[in-house]
């Protein structure tokens, strides 16, 4: 297995992607069945009160193999469940209350034609149902954003959140963390035409969208302090604007990045190297619920030494982008 941080795309891959011809990408991390809410819709395209047009489809997770990799989880022994409060509440509602996206390309993006959540961090909920309840279906959802993770979790409408979550300080003083389970770093996201802008030198002095709630505002007023950056509540928000032209970047996540690419090859580009920290990627769960971090690590160690984790990557990220070599995990329980 790779490296987290070093996954690399073939030329052909690369170029299908509209990825330009540099070879090396940061797979990033920010930030099915199931009852799942649909009246906790997200304003994903009411700011700009304008939607994204044309939006092409990106390759689809193989629904049939995803869903036979969720029939294969393992199931919680019940004195595991009953050692845990937070998990014997979940047994005892019979479903866990989820917190997280519908329109991750690769981590949760619902399929239009069956109604189900598919991707990374969909089927590790999923997963997480299954092993506390026996039954992956078992899961009401709570669709999030970046600025609403933390409240959800504060005023129990959700049992934990899949939201491509970056771990920081100023969040673990709010919630605890189980994980984490991916990395991430930032990445510029520029119109297909643009020459102007190559790496993150050239955002001085530009107009970049950012997402509020997530880590970029703060990265990019460190490492590009002298960028005018306009803050968003959505990825598609600041997308809309960045085609609109009203900015001339958008940075954010690499793999958020690489969604939009693989639905726009002919819109979009990226640039430059991934930057910044590298943000360990982590499950939200209550805080002071530390047998609700215990309970979820445990749950993470059982699905890699499986080799889930390695499975579940193939066929939601590494398929669709043309790489046949999934990346190790971080190590569980250290966010450094």
């Amino acid at each position: 297995m790779k490296s987290l941080n070093t996954i690399m795309l073939d030329r052909r891959h690369v170029v299908a992607l509209g990825l330009g011809t540099a070879g090396t990408l940061t797979l990033a991390a920010c930030g099915g069945g199931g009852s799942d809410d649909a009246a906790t819709e997200a304003a994903d395209d009411s700011a700009t009160g304008e939607a994204l047009v044309d939006e092409q489809e990106a390759p689809e997770v193989d629904a049939a193999a995803f869903d036979a990799l969720l029939a294969k989880g393992p199931v919680a022994a019940d004195d595991a469940v009953e050692a845990s409060e937070w998990a014997s509440k979940v047994k005892k509602a019979d479903e866990l209350r989820v917190g997280g996206v519908e329109t991750s390309t690769f981590f949760s993006l619902r399929n239009i034609d069956d109604g189900h959540l598919r991707g990374f961090d969909a089927g590790l909920f999923q997963l997480l149902a299954r092993y506390i309840t026996g039954d992956e279906s078992k899961y009401s959802y709570t669709q999030v954003t970046s600025d609403t993770r933390e409240s959800v979790l504060q005023n129990d409408t959700v049992d934990a959140v899949f939201a491509t979550y970056s771990v920081t300080p100023e969040r673990l003083e709010k919630i605890e963390f189980g994980g984490p389970y991916y990395t991430s770093q930032q990445s510029i996201l520029v119109a297909k035409d643009n020459t102007d802008i190559n790496g993150l030198d050239d955002l001085a002095g530009k107009n970049v969208a950012v997402q509020s709630g997530s880590t970029g505002p703060g990265i990019m007023e460190s490492l590009a302090p002298d960028a005018v950056l306009q803050e968003f509540s959505t990825d598609e928000e600041a997308r809309t604007t960045l085609e609109q032209g009203r900015v001339d970047a958008y940075v954010i996540d690499n793999t958020m990045q690489m969604g939009a690419v693989a639905r726009n090859p002919s819109k979009y580009k990226i640039v430059g190297e991934p930057f910044g920290p590298i943000d360990p990627y982590g499950i939200g769960l209550p805080k002071g619920k530390t047998d609700a971090v215990e309970f979820v690590n445990a749950f993470l160690t059982e699905i890699e030494k499986a080799g889930l984790w390695a499975e579940l990557w193939q066929i939601s990220i590494g398929n669709r982008i043309g790489q046949t070599d999934a990346p190790e995990p971080p190590a569980i329980g250290k966010f450094e």
